[in-house]
């Protein structure tokens, strides 16, 4: 019957898909993996990782928590974490992360002149991350948290096929082109089965430094909606600040210099 052939073939594909799929190997030393994701670029998904690893190891400080950049073209972690240089080798060929704030970093932006382009293929994009992954001694790591780089493709998924993923925050401003790619991200995720810890509404509102009147410059609680939408949680609300933009700028991200600010 054509119910029995159609059963057959969903069977077969089911398949051929798994034998396709890498199988998940932990990063040594590696306890946690949360990765930061958004849809679209621009919408602040570095500046919110730094912070959130600096937040993680101020919270606990019993807990070790490195930071991995993983966006090869526009890798912005070694200027918002105020590190230079090129990693040191193990004795086991490994590259030995640089460290700021009691954080351990690894960029694909130390390993290239801060001016030079990458112009490259997905294929030497997809090595590049795995090198990042698999040939970095991280120690012993309670958190990795990894900086996506935007959209839903190679390295999106090769990080989720790859590694064990804990969880994964979805980044967007409030603003509907940014949200129609938020949802595609944690529909991404939920496809490869990594569990969508929630989002987070950035950029959400202004207020001006002298008559504190809150402009809301991308829309509001647009990322709300839609975290209703998918039955998700809102882990954070950042405003739009100029304090968070020129603290990462100068390397001096604001949970580190300004931990008691609202910011």
């Amino acid at each position: 019957s054509s119910g029995s052939r159609d059963e057959a073939l969903r069977d077969k594909r089911a398949r051929i898909l798994s034998r396709g799929l890498p199988e998940q190997k932990p990063i040594e030393g590696v306890k946690q993996v949360v990765v930061l994701a958004s849809g679209k670029g621009g919408v602040g998904k570095s500046t919110t990782a730094v912070n959130i690893a600096l937040a993680l190891a101020a919270n606990d400080p019993t807990k070790e928590v490195g930071l991995l950049d993983a966006d090869i073209y526009g890798p912005s972690i070694p200027k918002m974490m105020n590190l230079k240089g090129s990693p040191e080798l193990t004795p086991k060929n490994l590259m030995r992360p640089l460290k700021n704030y009691g954080i351990a970093c690894m960029s694909m932006g130390f390993l290239i002149e801060e001016t030079a382009p990458v112009v490259w293929r997905g294929l030497m994009v997809m090595s590049a991350v795995g090198k990042l992954l698999r040939q970095v001694d991280w120690g012993q790591l309670d958190y990795l948290v990894i900086d996506m780089p935007p959209g839903t493709g190679d390295v999106q998924l090769s990080v989720s096929q790859n590694i064990p993923v804990t969880g994964a925050v979805i980044i967007s401003t409030p603003q509907d082109v940014a949200l129609l790619d938020a949802r595609k991200g944690a529909e991404m995720f939920r496809k490869v089965h990594v569990p969508v810890l929630g989002l987070i509404q950035n950029m959400s509102v202004f207020q001006c430094p002298k008559c504190k009147h809150e402009t809301h410059i991308f829309g509001a609680d647009g990322v709300r909606d839609l975290a209703k939408t998918l039955g998700l949680d809102i882990l954070g609300d950042i405003p739009l600040h100029v304090n968070i933009r020129e603290t990462c700028d100068s390397g001096q991200p604001v949970v580190i210099s300004q931990p008691q600010s609202d910011a």
